[in-house]
Formats: C-alpha cells, sequence, structure tokens
C-alpha cells in the first residue's frame, strides 16, 4: 500500500495511492483515524482495514470519493512525526567525502551505526523549500530513503527490528553547509545547518510491496536490504546516481541502535544517510580533487530538485528565498 497525506482544510488527511487516485481512509471507514500520525499509533489494526479498503479500490469500489494526486496539496506522508533521526548507512559517501578532505577513513565507521536528531518540526513535503539568506551559503540537498516506525520498542535486536518498521520514503536532508562546518568545528552539531527543512515524501509505500526488491545484507550486517535505484536532478538536469542496496548498515541495524535504552514511538521518522554521489559537497570535493578549475555547484533560489527512488516515487521540491535580511552569520562576536 502507499500513503500519502493532504491539506484538507486545517486537517492533515490520511489517504490511499491507487493508480494515481487518492482515497480518504476515514472517509471510507469511519474507524480509521484522519491523520497519519493517528493511524500509526494503532498501525497493525489500521493497516489491515487499509488493506481491505485498498481490495475494495482494486475490485471497483469507492470510486466516487476518488481523487486527482495532481490536484492535491501533497503533505509529508507523516506531517508531524513524533520524532525525526538521520543515519550515517552509506560507507561511499563518508570514505568520498572524507577523502575530498584529505583525511583518512573512520574506523568507527565499520563498528557502529550512528544517527543524529533533525528538528519533526520542520519536516516537509512536495513544494516549496523557503530558505534564509544564511541557508544560500552552500545550500545543498542530500538524496536519502527513510523509513517510518508502526510500533512502539526499546532494546531492539536487528534480527527483529524490520518488523517495527511501517513504511519506506525517499527523504531530502536539506543542508546549509556553511552553517553547518561552522558550528561543527565546536565538535557539536549539526544544528542551524540542517533544522530549517527535512523533506520526505512524497508517499510511504509498506514493506510488502518493496519483497520482489529485497537483496541480502553485506557480509556482518542483519536485516532488509533492497535493490532501488536513487536519482536526484537539479533543474532537469541529473546530478546523483545510487541504489539502496549500496547501505553498508541496515535500517534494522540502525533502528536497533536508536531504540537501545529508549523507546522509539509510532511515527518516528529515520533517514538513511546520503548515498554515494547524493549531495553537492561530495560532488563539488571529488570535482575538485580531479580538476583544481572545477565549477562548483550550490542550490540557488528558483532551484528544482527532484529525487527518485524505484517504487517510491518522485520528491520534488522548489527553493525560494526568504524576503529578510537578518542573518546570524552576522551576528558572531
Amino acid at each position: 500500500m502507499k500513503f500519502v497525506s493532504f491539506s484538507h482544510g486545517a486537517i492533515a488527511q490520511a489517504a490511499l495511492l491507487v493508480d494515481n487516485k487518492v482515497y480518504p481512509l476515514s472517509l471510507i471507514n469511519a474507524e480509521i483515524p484522519e491523520t497519519m500520525k493517528a493511524i500509526l499509533e494503532d498501525w497493525e489494526t489500521n493497516k489491515a482495514k487499509s488493506q481491505t479498503i485498498q481490495d475494495e479500490i482494486i475490485n471497483g469500489k469507492h470510486s466516487e470519493i476518488a481523487l486527482d494526486y495532481s490536484n492535491l496539496n501533497i503533505l509529508a506522508p507523516v506531517p508531524q512525526p513524533s520524532s525525526c533521526r538521520d543515519g550515517y548507512a552509506f560507507r561511499q559517501h563518508v570514505a568520498a567525502a572524507r577523502r575530498n578532505r584529505k583525511v583518512p577513513m573512520i574506523e568507527e565507521f565499520d563498528q557502529y551505526p550512528i544517527f543524529y536528531f533533525t528538528n519533526h518540526n520542520a519536516i516537509q513535503g512536495p513544494g516549496e523549500i523557503v530558505c534564509m539568506p544564511d541557508h544560500f551559503q552552500k545550500l545543498d540537498f542530500e538524496l536519502e530513503a527513510a523509513i517510518v516506525i508502526g510500533k512502539k520498542g526499546r532494546n531492539i535486536t536487528a534480527a527483529d527490528a524490520d518488523n517495527y518498521i511501517a513504511g519506506y520514503m525517499i527523504m531530502n536532508d536539506m543542508s546549509a553547509r556553511t552553517l553547518q562546518m561552522e558550528e561543527m568545528l565546536l565538535n557539536l552539531g549539526p544544528a542551524k545547518g540542517k533544522d530549517f527543512s527535512t523533506v520526505i515524501g512524497p508517499f510511504m509505500i509498506t514493506p510488502d510491496e518493496l519483497e520482489p526488491f529485497k537483496i541480502q545484507a553485506k557480509p556482518n550486517h542483519t536485516g532488509n536490504k533492497y535493490n532501488l535505484s536513487m536519482k536526484c536532478w537539479v533543474n532537469g538536469v541529473q546530478v546523483s546516481e545510487g541504489n539502496m542496496g549500496d547501505m553498508d548498515w541496515t535500517f534494522a541495524e540502525i533502528v536497533e541502535r536508536c531504540a537501545y535504552g529508549v523507546d522509539i514511538l509510532p511515527g518516528d521518522v529515520i533517514g538513511s544517510g546520503t548515498v554515494g554521489t547524493g549531495c553537492f559537497l561530495e560532488l563539488n570535493g571529488t570535482g575538485l580533487l580531479n580538476d583544481p578549475n572545477y565549477q562548483v555547484q550550490w542550490l540557488q533560489p528558483n532551484d528544482v530538485v527532484t529525487m527518485e527512488i524505484e517504487n517510491l516515487g518522485k520528491l520534488e521540491n522548489t527553493i525560494k528565498a526568504e524576503n529578510t535580511e537578518f542573518s546570524i552569520l552576522k551576528l558572531k562576536k
């Protein structure tokens, strides 16, 4: 199943997406909550009810309430997640970024997965991303996948962690690199370099839909992985290409670490980290390493960023500039 959220007055209405038509779930079955967050609170029950509805749709029912996907204001699949973490799963990206800075690969990368918390109140879906002047100091995209947690758990083993995943989505972990690098000189962050926007969507797909694409985890790793191509375009020009199957750390292993000594909750969003070639920071560094005259690129106002992960849809955003001159970079003592 594919779950979407769209704005319906003041409500972020949850719906099924079937053949480019949107079916609001609570209008078909009043026992299903209106919002995706509430649906996830009792995921197993509501997933079963949603599956019944999808079966009915496939058999020709509920066409009278079907809405055209292209005419709706599509939001993040989970517009207000209970938290948002982002991992560091792709060794290729980490190794390339460190090589470009002429520093050795971190041995600890292969010992345990890591993550950071980002601003779950800055989650966005398709549409405009409004940025402050400081954000445009090396503004970057990051091509990632993400999961949504479907049940509460604590001290979960990687062998069992895939059972806690309700679905998968595309994630664009927007990054203001000048702010990020400035902060991390103090060995803390990222914070202001990341907290203004994290984009997920356009829909959440349930794991059963991805079964045909399942592949083995890498040696000495545990959990489901999927052979799904990942691509990104900026203004129609392809800039990135990778594969979810290249994840070294699996989502199951990341969940295991997230849930150590603490509850993970329905509606938590967890990103994979950037795929290899999945951001301008890496692409610019590699380009300059090979050619001192390489023309670096960063996101500019009115740029259109389009991300696609096979079977997870296309996520498109337009970068917009806030009409202000306010700058925290200028406030440094």
